[in-house]
């Protein structure tokens, strides 16, 4: 019997959680759960053990926390930093309070920065001493990164910045080079400015190799973590918003129903704002869609985008390639708080196509093609990465929309002449040309492996200020 231990990865979202605890005493905590709580259930019963705490480290803006869907499965209390902005009942716990699991405590440790309330746990186990073995640093401290402190407003950024150098310079790395350190995120999160791979880490390891441990002035540190920190995406204050409150309960992520084409057709139709969300690959969406669906691939970025793109009350529609696609797309919707999912395509585009119901397409062109076509007048060739990504170099005679601000800049295209759209790899450059065919652009072409293609192709690249 020993410690229990376990991390719980939520891929697109890249958040991590975790089940510790005694299983000898039978007690676990589960930090950070995610909205759809089944996993921890199924752990805790097939290890023996009770869920008899929940810890929220902050109030999270990037998925829909599962704290309340916990509370009700297990009646175990909700444990949090102390904050005004909480609208629940809680436990709200100061610096070094405990939680005792058997022969395992866990300690709290108050790291302002990400947020103002936000609380890492440091791990005790009897039978290996009294000193600390690990830290669940929440979101505060990352692999190769710190957590962002601008999601609150400008007006609080730079007090919260300088509130993360004092919780990481001052509270956790005296902590030791020999404490584990177990984060709230791995790569692919945007809650960080560029998280590392390892999902695990040591203190050590990120104060020898981590930019955020070679600022060793406050000033110097916030500068640095204030440079090139990227847009949060749309949802995130919605979100943020959403878990002050709890979200309504909902047990799991409903069951989808299958629609045939006519009926499709109909609700696409009869429903105000509706969302015809094609979750299909670039080059399927490319080959043929339903008139004015939005393509978000399911891919890892997918929960990300559609909480750029989709408001979470919008009605959906569903299309995907497959039953086990259709199971992915529910849970990652679920977790974003899009519960207003009205059907799914029964048979996908198969019964649409063979319906005799109409259909759009997107050209895809390679990076080849568009180099010949790089001095044609008449095309709009269009960069919708981000200013960051811009700024490291782009195709010649290229014009720069982020794509999650495409939509309000529209009126900066010409939608009668021939538009091409690129990205890093197609992605989201097949979310923009879903919009700009949704707006009345007719002649739309994708480049599938975009950036990444046109760099491995050794074509020209011109940067701010210079050309190659």
């Amino acid at each position: 019997m020993a410690l229990v231990l376990e991390q719980i990865n939520s891929e697109g979202l890249a958040q991590l959680s975790y089940i510790v605890g005694d299983d000898k005493a039978g007690l676990v905590a589960v930090i950070d759960p995610r909205r759809d709580v089944a996993v921890y259930l199924a752990r805790a019963q097939a290890l023996g053990v009770r869920i008899t705490a929940i810890i929220e480290t902050h109030i999270h803006a990037d998925f829909v926390s599962g704290s309340h869907e916990l509370e009700a499965h297990t009646g175990a209390p909700i444990y949090g930093g102390i904050s005004d902005a909480y609208q629940f009942d809680l436990t709200q716990v100061n610096d070094g309070d405990g939680i005792e699991l058997g022969n395992v405590t866990l300690r709290a440790l108050h790291t302002p920065g990400h947020t103002p309330e936000h609380v890492s746990w440091l791990l005790y186990d009897k039978k290996q001493g009294d000193q600390p073995l690990a830290l669940f640093s929440g979101d505060t401290l990352f692999n190769q990164d710190a957590g962002r402190p601008d999601l609150l407003g400008e007006a609080e950024t730079r007090q919260l910045a300088n509130d993360l150098y004092h919780s990481l310079y001052e509270k956790i790395l005296p902590l030791g080079d020999h404490i584990e350190l177990y984060p709230g995120h791995g790569a692919g999160s945007a809650c960080g400015k560029s998280i590392g791979d390892r999902r695990q880490s040591t203190i050590g390891n990120e104060r020898l190799f981590s930019p955020v441990f070679k600022h060793p002035s406050p000033s110097d540190f916030v500068e640095w973590l204030l440079s090139d920190i990227p847009e949060p995406p749309r949802h995130y204050p919605i979100l943020k918003k959403l878990n002050t409150v709890g979200a309504p309960l909902k047990g799991q992520p409903a069951v989808i129903p299958p629609l045939s084409p006519s009926t499709f057709q109909q609700r696409m139709q009869q429903k105000d704002g509706v969302v015809v969300l094609d979750a299909r690959s670039i080059l399927a969406f490319g080959g043929g869609h339903v008139p004015g669906a939005l393509n978000i691939a399911l891919l890892p970025e997918f929960p990300t985008w559609v909480g750029w793109m989709i408001d979470r009350l919008d009605p959906v529609l569903l299309i995907v390639e497959s039953e086990r696609d259709l199971a992915l797309a529910a849970e990652q919707l679920f977790r974003v708080g899009c519960d207003n999912i009205v059907g799914y395509l029964h048979q996908g585009m198969t019964s649409w196509q063979n319906a005799a119901l109409p259909l759009e397409s997107v050209r895809e062109w390679t990076v080849q093609t568009l180099n010949l076509h790089l001095t044609d007048p008449d095309l709009t060739i269009l960069d919708v990465r981000s200013e960051e990504e811009r700024s490291a170099g782009y195709i010649p005679n290229s014009q720069h929309l982020y794509v999650a601000h495409l939509r309000d800049h529209l009126s900066e295209l010409d939608p009668s002449l021939p538009l091409v759209v690129y990205c890093g790899s197609g992605f989201r450059a097949s979310i923009a040309a879903s919009i700009l065919q949704q707006n009345g652009f007719s002649d739309v072409s994708n480049v599938p492996g975009s950036w990444t293609a046109w760099q491995e192709a050794d074509l020209p690249v011109e940067k701010p200020g210079l050309s190659d």
